[in-house]
C-alpha cells in the first residue's frame, strides 16, 4: 500500500474540502515547486543532467546541519531542478538524507516539494482533520553570492512511499531559486505510480495537489525534462 489507512482516513474524514475525486488531467502538478534529484557525488549529478539536456546547474550552497549541498537549474518560472549530494565538508552528520545518497550507484528522484501558500494555514487544516505533520520548519541556505534564502518547510509523517510532497513557503524577502538559476530546461512530464492509483488519487486531491498517478506493481516518482540538447528522464 503506497499510503497508510490511517492517513486517508484522516483527510477522508471531510475536514479537507477536495475537488471531485479523479486523476490529475495535468502532465505537471501546478502546485509543484522543485524536484530533488540525489546522487552522491554534487559533481557527478551536474555532469549526468548536462549530458542529457545540455544545460549546465550551477552550484547553490550547502544545507548547514543537514549534510548535504546542492546545485540548480530552472524549470520555469517558480519551477526549478535541486540536484542534491552529500556535503563533503559535513561529514559527521547523521541525517536520514546524506546517508541514503551516499548509498545511491546512480542519480534518481528522492522527493518533491509543493508551494501551497500559507503553510500556517495548511497546518490548521492538516490539525483538523488528524493528519500527523512536522512543522513548519524554518530553513536557509547560503549562496555562493553571499544572499542568504529563507523559507519555512512542512513534512507529512504519513507518506512511507514517499510520493507526496513535503511543502514549502518561500520568506518574502528571498528569491525564488528558478529566477535566476541556469535556464533552458521545462519540466514536461511527472507523475507518481502506485499499486493503488484511486487510493493515492484520493488522499492527492484531498490536499489539494493535481498529481498525475499511473498505476504500477512499484511505488515510483518519474519526471521528464526537456532541455536544448535533449531529454531527461528520472524515476525513485
Amino acid at each position: 500500500m503506497t499510503l497508510s489507512r490511517r492517513l486517508f482516513l484522516a483527510v477522508t474524514g471531510g475536514a479537507l474540502v477536495a475537488p471531485t475525486i479523479s486523476l490529475a488531467a495535468s502532465e505537471v502538478p501546478e502546485l509543484l515547486d522543485h524536484i530533488l534529484l540525489g546522487c552522491n557525488d554534487l559533481r557527478r549529478g551536474i555532469d549526468f543532467v548536462e549530458q542529457h539536456t545540455g544545460v549546465r546547474a550551477v552550484f547553490g550552497g550547502a544545507h548547514p546541519g543537514r549534510g548535504t549541498r546542492n546545485a540548480l537549474l530552472s524549470l520555469g518560472e517558480r519551477r526549478y531542478l535541486e540536484i542534491i549530494a552529500p556535503d563533503p565538508d559535513q561529514p559527521d552528520v547523521k541525517d536520514a538524507l546524506p546517508l541514503h545518497l551516499r548509498k545511491l550507484s546512480d542519480p534518481q528522484i528522492v522527493g518533491w516539494a509543493a508551494h501551497p501558500g500559507d503553510l500556517s494555514s495548511l497546518a490548521e487544516k492538516l490539525r483538523n482533520a488528524g493528519v500527523a505533520f512536522e512543522g513548519p520548519s524554518p530553513g536557509s541556505r547560503k549562496r555562493p553570492d553571499g544572499r542568504v534564502l529563507q523559507w519555512q518547510t512542512l513534512t507529512l509523517k504519513d507518506n512511507p512511499s514517499r510520493l507526496l510532497p513535503f511543502f514549502i513557503e518561500w520568506s518574502a524577502d528571498s528569491l525564488h531559486p528558478s529566477a535566476d538559476a541556469p535556464g533552458g530546461c521545462r519540466l514536461i512530464g511527472f507523475e507518481a505510480v502506485t499499486l493503488e492509483p484511486d487510493h493515492l488519487a484520493k488522499t492527492a486531491a484531498l490536499l489539494l495537489l493535481d498529481l498525475p498517478i499511473a498505476k504500477g506493481a512499484k511505488p515510483q516518482l518519474r519526471a521528464t525534462i526537456a532541455g536544448p540538447k535533449g531529454s531527461l528522464s528520472a524515476v525513485s
